[in-house]
């Protein structure tokens, strides 16, 4: 399968809690108000498959799933989305965003679980072949204000990863910090914990810089 791309490919990325999958929304609209022919997706899911693995992985139930099983079911998410949603997208000329991608599988399943970055991009790779994002946004938020978020909102879904410890999401933002650092021309970073329309508009003018939209 060819992984040539003739779309953008945006990918919003960012701790739970963060609030990215609110202003994602809001970006998603704001791009077809200018004009774009705009693809919003996420992961884990998008497509039936990879909803019916994003099931199994964020079960709170499954609490014996073993590290190198979830990177894999993630992986495994991961290609079939690309294959079956996100390349035809790219390749039809669309803007692809979606909510997630590798960089969440190299700073939850590479570094907070201790697997290795190098190994989970290695799985990775063999997933998304060639196609990486254009242009990746980082919602920063502290762990503990992400918690706290979570816990607030009385109708969001508590799934498998928000039952961590707080030191376990604390990995998981120095794990995006290691990322950030190997992937830095691709990824802008969005101080997460400003009020939520400060947050949207900063967003949003990243995107305007870096793709002139």
């Amino acid at each position: 399968m060819t992984t040539r791309k003739t779309g953008r490919f945006i990918t919003v990325e960012g701790a739970d809690g963060a609030g990215k999958s609110t202003v994602v929304t809001r970006l998603y609209e704001a791009l077809q108000n200018k004009g774009w022919d705009v693809l919003l997706t996420r992961e884990p899911g998008g497509i039936e498959i990879a909803e019916k693995i994003r099931e199994i992985i964020l079960n709170p139930e499954h609490i014996k799933m073993d590290k190198r099983t979830e990177a894999l079911l993630y992986a495994a998410a991961r290609r079939q989305h690309l294959a079956e949603k996100v390349l035809p997208a790219l390749e039809g000329g669309k803007l692809v965003l979606c909510d997630r991608f590798i960089d969440s599988s190299l700073a939850y399943q590479g570094y907070a679980r201790g697997i290795g970055i190098d190994e989970v991009f290695a799985i990775n790779q063999f997933a998304v072949e060639n196609c990486m994002p254009d242009l990746t946004l980082y919602f920063d938020v502290r762990p503990e204000v992400g918690l706290a978020r979570i816990n607030a909102t009385k109708d969001r879904e508590i799934n498998r990863l928000d039952l961590e410890a707080l030191d376990f999401h604390e990995k998981v933002r120095e794990g995006y910090r290691l990322v950030i650092e190997r992937f830095a021309d691709r990824f802008q970073i969005i101080d997460a914990e400003k009020p939520a329309d400060e947050v949207f508009a900063d967003a949003l003018a990243q995107l305007e810089a870096r793709l002139q939209v």
